[in-house]
């Protein structure tokens, strides 16, 4: 079974690959608005932990990363600015990905579920993006 093939007019993408590429990314969609949401609020959890985490508990620090991460995920939500928005948003999991560093956090729940959600945020975008892929071709 083929994913993808190469056609006069560039990559195509089967039914399946552009299907899985947009449920994954609709999972990571959906993940980072409701993080984002609950940051905006902020409930206490958010700045406990930011507190926890050493950036004190500042609820307008809470609201100003919620408007980032709706903003971010926005753009990568949107086709056209879905490999900005991917840009960004890989920023924004590396810095959380650095303060449980820096923290000591658990390896593998923590520390490295920036990267996890990293790997869903652009493997989504390159299962479903042509344009991803000619870019970023893997090879055979």
């Amino acid at each position: 079974m083929t994913i993808f093939t190469e056609t006069a007019s560039g990559p195509h993408i089967s039914k399946a690959a552009r299907w899985t590429g947009r449920v994954l990314s609709g999972v990571v969609i959906l993940f980072l608005l409701f993080d984002g949401a609950i940051k905006l609020l902020p409930l206490q959890v958010v700045t406990e932990t930011m507190d926890k985490m050493g950036y004190g508990a500042s609820d307008n620090l809470a609201r100003g990363l919620g408007i980032i991460t709706i903003v971010c995920t926005a753009l990568y939500a949107m086709p056209p600015t879905s490999i900005l928005g991917a840009i960004l948003l890989t920023g924004y999991l590396g810095g959380a990905i650095a303060s449980h560093v820096r923290i000591d956090s658990p390896l593998f729940s923590h520390t490295l579920f920036g990267l996890y959600l990293g790997l869903m945020v652009w493997g989504g975008l390159w299962l479903r993006e042509p344009t991803l892929r000619s870019l970023l071709p893997f090879r055979r």
